[in-house]
C-alpha cells in the first residue's frame, strides 16, 4: 500500500510501533552508554535515613542535602581555631547524619573544607571549583595548561590530594566574555 493511501487508523498504529522502537534504541543506548549505578548503600556516609540520588552517568550516589556554600553568621573570625573547629564538627556531624557531598567554590571554601576532612577525606565526595582562579576570569582562562595550573593551586592550598569534582565555572555563552576557543577548551 502506498503512502497515498495510508488512512488514519494505519498512520497512528505505523507512527506508534516506530516511535516505540525508537524509544526501545534509545533507551538501549543509553543504558550501554551509562556505568552501573551500583548500591547506593555503599556510597560514602551512607545513613539510612538519608535520600541519596544517583549524580547523572558518574555512578556517585549524593545525599539529597549537601553543603557547600558561603557560611554566614559565624561567630568566629575566618582562620581562627574556633572557626576551624566549628567547620569541622558541622562537617563531621553532617557526614554522621549521611551528608556525603560538599561543593567548596571560593578559595578561602577550598582551604577550611579540605582542612577540616583531612582525617576522614574518604567518607565524602568534594565538589571543587577554585573561585578567583577560574576560567571565567581572563587570567585564568584560554588554555588548558592555566585550568590545570587553577587546579593544581587549589589542590596544594586546600591539602587536598584529589577532588571528586572539578566544577569548571565560566560565564555564559551569551555574555560573550569567553571566546568559543575557550569555551571548547573547558569542555
Amino acid at each position: 500500500m502506498s503512502d497515498a493511501n495510508l488512512n488514519r487508523r494505519q498512520f497512528v498504529h505505523g507512527t506508534a510501533a516506530a516511535a516505540a522502537a525508537a524509544t526501545a534504541a534509545g533507551r538501549a543506548a543509553q543504558a550501554a552508554a551509562a556505568p552501573e549505578a551500583g548500591d547506593p548503600t555503599k556510597t560514602r556516609s551512607y545513613n539510612e535515613n538519608m535520600e541519596y540520588r544517583r549524580l547523572g552517568r558518574t555512578g556517585l550516589w549524593i545525599s539529597a542535602v549537601s553543603m557547600g556554600g558561603h557560611w554566614k553568621k559565624i561567630p568566629y573570625g575566618y582562620g581562627t581555631p574556633e572557626f576551624k573547629k566549628n567547620r569541622r564538627e558541622v562537617i563531621y556531624a553532617a557526614m554522621d547524619h549521611g551528608i556525603n557531598y560538599i561543593d567548596a567554590c571560593w578559595d578561602h571554601e577550598v582551604i577550611t573544607y579540605g582542612e577540616a576532612v583531612k582525617e576522614r577525606r574518604e567518607e565524602i565526595y568534594f565538589g571543587y571549583s577554585f573561585g578567583g582562579h577560574e576560567s571565567r576570569f581572563p587570567n585564568w582562562g584560554g588554555s588548558l595548561e592555566k585550568m590545570k595550573e587553577s587546579l593544581d593551586m587549589g589542590l596544594k592550598a586546600g591539602g587536598l590530594e584529589y577532588v571528586d569534582l572539578w566544577r569548571i565555572t565560566m560565564h555564559e555563552q551569551t555574555s560573550r566574555r569567553n571566546t568559543e576557543a575557550e569555551i571548547e577548551i573547558a569542555m
